[in-house]
């Protein structure tokens, strides 16, 4: 599996049907509120993995159901229940995937696949059930199961492997050791502008508003792009940066996240002033 995954993450075949249909998603899915919706950004944490729980927990307790005796009724509520809330979770699935690296797109067209065929097993054990065809809806239900538990899979190594919709800055404050870090006269800093410094060789941000510095790591949590080139625009009366690679838009004075794809806020260090230098340090 390991090695099939591999090649699915290089067939760059795959994206002739992945760039028709990121462009479709973008297209369909084109308000800014309607995709920050979907991305989490209202939750602070990637919406569809937490959507995915509702379909994959109904279908997992419509198969133990079906191997019980005189559980038909409610095996079938469940089948529904799990085939219903499987379409928004899908949904929300697409939005943040037009936004990954082309390397995960191919392996998120594949984990769409597999979970499109799941959905289509437990539609078809949805009918069954309801026509009274119970057996033919169980076996239905369990084919489904599979496929679905294959996209599982591959979902795993498309958010642990390469590192979809994870945080990806946050592994950088383990980098950084302990203690206060002197990152500059507070005096030299300039107003409002973004300024680029290193601890341990970790980038962070800096930027000074009066007497306030925010200290923000460097590394956009989307896909690490360069926070220290993106611009600084008020968004709802909120200074905010953005990124400059796929627009993600975190406020300066909280790292919250105010647009996605990002559904992670960005981490701010505490700060003091000490003779005059800034210094900052580990959360």
């Amino acid at each position: 599996m390991r090695a099939l995954l591999t090649k699915i993450e290089q067939n760059t075949r795959l994206d002739r049907v992945g760039d028709r249909l990121q462009r479709a998603v973008q297209a369909t899915l084109r308000p800014q509120r309607v995709r920050d919706l979907l991305h989490g950004v209202w939750l602070g944490h990637p919406l569809h993995p937490a959507m995915v729980q509702v379909p994959v927990g109904a279908w997992i307790s419509a198969a133990v159901l079906d191997v019980l005796p005189g559980q038909q009724r409610a095996a079938t509520t469940l089948t529904t229940l799990g085939t219903v809330s499987a379409l928004p979770a899908a949904v929300a699935g697409l939005n943040d995937w037009a936004a990954l690296a082309p390397d995960q797109r191919r392996v998120g067209l594949v984990h769409a696949a597999s979970n499109t065929v799941a959905l289509a097993f437990y539609a078809g054990s949805v009918s069954a059930r309801l026509r009274g065809r119970h057996g033919l809806g169980r076996a239905l239900g369990m084919m489904g199961l599979g496929a679905a538990s294959m996209g599982a899979y591959i979902g795993g190594h498309l958010a642990y492997k390469q590192g979809a919709q994870v945080n990806q800055s946050i592994s950088e404050l383990h980098r950084m050791s302990g203690g206060w870090h002197p990152l500059g006269d507070l005096a030299a800093l300039p107003q409002r502008q973004l300024i680029t410094r290193e601890i341990d060789d970790v980038s962070v941000i800096l930027y000074r508003h009066g007497d306030d510095v925010t200290v923000m790591l460097e590394r956009c949590p989307h896909q690490s792009g360069p926070l220290g080139e993106g611009e600084v625009q008020v968004v709802d009366g909120h200074e905010c940066v953005v990124c400059p690679w796929h627009g993600s838009t975190f406020r300066l004075n909280g790292g919250e996240v105010v647009h996605g794809p990002s559904g992670n806020d960005q981490q701010i260090l505490p700060t003091r002033v000490r003779a005059g230098v800034l210094e900052a340090r580990l959360p």
